[in-house]
Parts: C-alpha cells; sequence; structure tokens
C-alpha cells in the first residue's frame, strides 16, 4: 500500500469511527454521495478539499498523517510500540500511582494536567515520569517535553500483570451501577449459537474494539475540558442461568 492509499484508508477508518457516511460528508462539503464515492475512489483529492474532509470531522491534515504513520507502526522501528514488554508491565502494575500517571499521558494529557489529576507535587511527578523514562515508556526531552513510545491502544498481555490488576478493579468497580445515567449503557443477551455464529460474534466485537480505540485515537488532540474518561467492557463465554442449569440437571436425571 502506497502512501497515498494509506492515508486515504486511514480517513476512511476515521469517518466509519465517527460513524459518517459518504452522503452525510457530502452535505457537510456541499457534494452529492457519487461525487463522494468519486473522490475516495479515485484518489483525486487536493490538498484543499483534503483540508475541508479532515475540518468536516474535527481533524486536522497533521492529524491524518500521524494516525496513519501510527497505524503502519509495525513495519516502522521508529513507531510508538502497540504492546509493552512484560518488565514494563510489571513496573507500572508495581505502582498504582504510575500506572494512572501513565494512562493519563497516554491519553494525551499534558504533565502538568497530569500532576494536578493525580494531585501529585512538582517533585513526585518529576520522579513519576523518571521512572516511566527508565523503563523505556517515555522519552524526555529539555523541559521536561515528554514523547511516548507508546500508543493506543495497547494489547495487554491477557495473563500479565496489568490485566490481572485492572481485571479485579472491573469486578470490584465497574458492574456497580444501574447503566441508566447518560453516556451508560449495559445490554445483556443469552442464546444458543452455532459455532460459526459464535466466530461472527467475537469478530464483530474486535471490530467494535476498534472502533473504540479510533475514537481515542481522534480525540486524544483534545483539551481535556472536552472529555471524559470512558470505559468499555465486551465479554461474552458458554454460560447457563443457573436457575437453568438446574433445570436441566433434573430432566438429565
Amino acid at each position: 500500500m502506497n502512501e497515498t492509499q494509506r492515508i486515504l484508508d486511514t480517513l476512511k477508518r476515521c469517518l466509519r469511527a465517527r460513524g459518517i457516511t459518504y452522503r452525510s460528508l457530502g452535505r457537510k462539503l456541499g457534494l452529492s454521495e457519487s461525487s463522494i464515492k468519486r473522490l475516495f475512489s479515485e484518489e483525486s483529492f487536493s490538498l484543499t478539499r483534503l483540508e475541508r474532509v479532515c475540518r468536516a470531522i474535527d481533524m486536522t491534515i497533521a492529524d491524518l498523517v500521524r494516525m496513519a504513520d501510527e497505524a503502519n507502526g509495525s513495519t516502522s522501528s521508529s513507531s510508538p510500540q502497540a504492546s509493552l514488554t512484560l518488565e514494563q508491565e510489571r513496573i507500572l502494575a508495581s505502582n498504582a500511582t504510575l500506572l494512572a500517571c501513565f494512562y493519563l499521558l497516554l491519553n494525551g494529557r499534558s504533565m502538568r494536567e497530569a500532576q494536578n489529576r493525580l494531585g501529585l507535587s512538582p517533585r513526585t511527578m518529576r520522579n513519576m515520569l523518571s521512572q516511566l523514562a527508565a523503563a523505556g515508556l517515555i522519552s524526555l526531552e529539555k523541559g521536561y517535553k515528554i514523547v511516548m513510545h507508546a500508543r493506543l491502544p495497547i494489547a495487554w498481555r491477557p495473563d500479565g500483570p496489568v490485566r490481572k490488576l485492572y481485571e479485579r478493579q472491573v469486578r470490584a468497580e465497574f458492574l456497580q451501577s444501574e447503566f441508566t445515567a447518560p453516556n451508560e449503557a449495559l445490554g445483556f443477551h443469552s442464546a444458543e449459537l452455532s459455532p460459526a455464529s459464535i466466530r461472527i460474534l467475537l469478530r464483530k466485537m474486535d471490530k467494535l474494539a476498534a472502533d473504540f480505540a479510533d475514537l481515542a485515537a481522534l480525540d486524544i488532540a483534545l483539551p481535556s475540558k472536552d472529555k471524559i474518561s470512558v470505559a468499555m467492557l465486551l465479554a461474552t463465554r458458554p454460560w447457563v442461568f443457573s436457575m437453568f442449569s438446574t433445570y436441566r440437571s433434573r430432566a438429565a436425571s
């Protein structure tokens, strides 16, 4: 895939993540749906037109190029990593404040914002940054300018220390809600599915998780006042209500 195709592929991904169709994009730009389709199929964007498209989805061309570079990170040794070493995970899991600091920086918060959010003194904040730098998670440039060596989404090890830590928190805290407030939702469904349908369901869950990561990447440069911390839990497994399993046991006997 050449550079132009990679940028346009990233732009399409951003449109899907925002829920913007070619028709709605055309209305924003004063163009027909067929004209938008032709622009993408012929890859005939001028810089002015590309800037207008980016502006319509609250992005800049620089944002788009950065996201395209990150998506191509697997082929570039200088791109931020999407997974951490086991030792890096252990370091983060051993210190809740350090993990919280890393999380805030990873989501685009400045050093001062992270310091204020965590209620840290300047000295403690500098110590946190030094620990992250020593672990190879960030680089510190002149004036404590931070360069991240990781990017969203991070693929935590399924049996790693960070996932074990936050899974305990999820079980203890996340589900303790009525999920009726604005920006909250809880859906639970149970049915009997074939193995083929289960595979389709798992692929759709992977796609939704990828869309979540795309939205996070799109919003990372927004000021903190325009964002709220959001968590999404996706889970599925073979399971039967305990009341039903009791009935099955009786029927079997």
